[in-house]
């Protein structure tokens, strides 16, 4: 044996908000759908994607610095009004069990 240990190649993303590379599955894909940034828990929507930790901090840092336009390569402003539903309920969800 060579002493190296077999480990499963993790693919990895960088945040839009904090600009911190993470594992993919501990990142929200995000997508824009006419016009609209949506949520893609699943990662099966068609388009390019954006990878977002799902926590208010992120999503208010790369809003601030308009980084999905940028990401989708889109021109003008998206609506992320069901992004920032779907954050708030899963910080709301995090924080409920803890005690």
């Amino acid at each position: 044996m060579s002493g190296r240990t077999r480990t499963a190649a993790c693919p990895e993303r960088t945040c839009v908000g904090c600009r911190k590379r993470s594992v993919k599955h501990d990142l929200l894909r995000v997508t824009a759908v006419e016009g609209a940034c949506v949520p893609d828990p699943r990662g099966t929507l068609p388009g390019r994607g954006a990878y977002l930790h799902p926590e208010p901090g992120c999503l208010a840092s790369a809003l601030r610095r308009r980084a999905f336009p940028r990401a989708f390569r889109l021109q003008g402003p998206l609506d992320t009004a069901a992004l920032e539903r779907y954050v708030e309920q899963i910080a709301a969800g995090a924080t409920a069990g803890v005690r």
